[in-house]
């Protein structure tokens, strides 16, 4: 068999294409100019040198946004009780204005906004529950506790809205007080946390609430959330549902923005520390 002509003729010489060719005086400027614009290039894609990044990059955040809306059509599951230091029930309710605008749609809206503030400043975001429906109901106080180092979170808050008599407005911090073996390992930087969110509801616009010793802080040992808490938690009532003038803001989207932001720049300055 006659060997194809391709197999037995050796091809003529052709200069190797990954042979860089050698670079002539009149190629430099050339040269140069491509080296320019790349570089040009490369800054339009690259953060400049020192850049600082998102004041909450790397950091975790738990929200609890209260009671779920379903807990009323689901009684003899919240009723159940849970230890947390103490027997509890597992949920309640929760309250609502004199119009019947449930707290639970309240704080899962403004959980929303704090979310969409805490994001964009760098964190991520976990929620103790993930949908506001009549169908759903809990999670249980100590799920809803756990919940922040089950997740890794740096710290946690759980936003509410108070039912007291109607003579009464404004907001107030709640901390954890001493059990022994549950919370010993979180009181001081959980008291520093509620001060931090206290300066920065304070700094959005909000006056401290009419009771509760009239400073916006208090402190509970009987609350399951607080006591099964591993990471600094607070919660917040952000005003008194049964009082006019805190519904209408509570109520309006524009009024729980600022709520989201005074919680917001009281997590920041937290996390600052």
């Amino acid at each position: 068999m006659v060997p194809d002509r391709a197999d037995n003729v050796l091809p003529r010489w052709r200069p190797d294409p990954w042979q860089a060719a050698p670079v002539t005086e009149r190629a430099v400027p050339g040269l140069v100019l491509l080296l320019a614009a790349a570089t040009a290039a490369l800054a339009l894609v690259q953060p400049p040198a020192g850049a600082a990044a998102l004041p909450l990059a790397g950091r975790t955040i738990a929200i609890d946004p209260g009671h779920q809306l379903g807990n009323s059509r689901h009684l003899r599951e919240i009723d159940r009780l849970v230890w947390v230091g103490i027997w509890k029930p597992c949920n309640t309710t929760g309250t609502a204005t004199n119009g019947g605008f449930p707290e639970s749609t309240f704080t899962w809206r403004t959980a929303l906004a704090l979310r969409d503030r805490l994001e964009a400043l760098g964190a991520t975001v976990r929620m103790t529950r993930t949908t506001n429906s009549y169908a759903d109901w809990g999670p249980c106080v100590g799920t809803r506790g756990r919940f922040g180092a089950k997740v890794g979170a740096d710290l946690e808050v759980s936003i509410h809205g108070d039912g007291a008599a109607a003579s009464t407005h404004g907001f107030f911090v709640i901390r954890p007080g001493y059990r022994k073996g549950w919370t010993d390992d979180i009181l001081g930087r959980s008291r520093h946390f509620a001060g931090e969110v206290k300066v920065g509801l304070l700094g959005a616009g909000f006056a401290v609430s009419t009771a509760y010793g009239g400073d916006g802080l208090d402190v509970r040992r009987d609350l399951g959330t607080l006591n099964a808490a591993d990471v600094p938690t607070v919660m917040v009532e952000l005003g008194n549902m049964r009082n006019a003038g805190d519904a209408r803001c509570m109520t309006s989207r524009a009024c729980r923005g600022r709520y989201a932001d005074g919680l917001a720049a009281g997590i920041e300055a937290q996390l600052a520390r």
